[in-house]
């Protein structure tokens, strides 16, 4: 699958700078990793989405920082606080499902709300030396509500646009609405990257033969749940799941290195690190993963994280 890029897709709470050098030293054959989303909180940007967002951690990697935002304005911050740090690849969430964000006009909110997105085209047009993305959902409530801001984005020259096919409504589950994005993919002027259930390379082939204008896909829950992934898109080869065991327990390795010696306390750093486990449960099987999630001190943390090596 040489011709078709491969993004990993951000996670709030499982992609942070941390994980994107380790996965990218263990495992890699993802083309680009994008950050958790940067927001404004009281009118600034919140301090640890930036330093995330710039993390030295990153350095040498193929990264693109997120931004999260309900107007021009907000975006306007985010932008100026993200450029002025050197940063010159900005992908702008309109697909964040979280009622929480949508409640506030982010997100896949923005779907709906045309006028909104056409004063942030008229910004994106005005902003030079900064690559624009577009990450989305096909609507809120509606499955068809892309058709009204497509029209819109056409206007704006971007890397890519990256779709999920689901509403915002549906969250991770309920139908993907392949017919909708059909249309939007043929009606697209912007290089579309598809995003949404890719846990396997036959999902991944399945996409790509159904829609072989397909400039991408972005690998979220499929990627934490499957380490290699992104190797095995690369390679056509399946590794073996012991293999993949084992990688993943050296990415847990160098992730659990940098926040012991960042992070004080037990419970900080277990914090940091349970969340690690919560999507490859099903690799690693239920008798591995109930341990260490119900581990309460380090030492019967990493107990539980050995029984798991071969």
């Amino acid at each position: 699958m040489d011709d078709l890029k491969i993004f990993a897709a951000p996670l709030q709470g499982y992609t942070e700078a941390p994980w994107r050098r380790a996965h990218s030293m263990v495992f890699g054959g993802v083309d680009r990793y994008f950050t958790p989303f940067v927001r404004v909180e009281k009118g600034a940007v919140r301090q640890r989405d930036l330093r995330d967002a710039v993390s030295p951690l990153d350095d040498g990697a193929d990264v693109v920082a997120q931004a999260i935002f309900s107007d021009v304005d907000e975006l306007r911050i985010i932008v100026d606080e993200l450029s002025g740090r050197g940063v010159r690849r900005i992908d702008l969430n309109m697909g964040c499902p979280f009622p929480l964000q949508c409640r506030k006009g982010r997100g896949a909110a923005l779907v709906e709300r045309p006028e909104i997105v056409a004063s942030v085209a008229d910004y994106l047009r005005s902003v030079e030396n900064v690559e624009f993305s577009i990450k989305m959902r096909l609507g809120y409530d509606r499955a068809d509500a892309w058709r009204d801001v497509l029209p819109i984005l056409n206007g704006v020259r971007l890397a890519h646009l990256t779709v999920h096919p689901r509403t915002a409504r549906q969250e991770y589950s309920g139908e993907l609405h392949y017919g909708e994005f059909g249309r939007l993919l043929r009606g697209s002027a912007n290089p579309v990257v598809y995003n949404g259930d890719l846990c396997s390379i036959e999902d991944v082939m399945m996409v790509r033969d159904r829609y072989p204008d397909l400039a991408g896909v972005m690998l979220g829950r499929g990627l934490l749940s499957r380490s290699s992934l992104g190797l095995e898109l690369r390679s056509g080869k399946v590794v073996p799941d012991d293999m993949v065991v084992d990688g993943l327990l050296r990415v847990h390795d160098e992730i659990f290195r940098y926040y012991k010696s960042t992070l004080c306390g037990d419970s900080q750093i277990l914090m940091k690190m349970k969340p690690f486990w919560d999507y490859p449960q099903t690799l690693i099987g239920r008798k591995g993963w109930k341990p260490i999630h119900k581990a309460t001190g380090l030492d019967r943390y990493l107990a539980a994280v050995d029984s798991l090596r071969r």
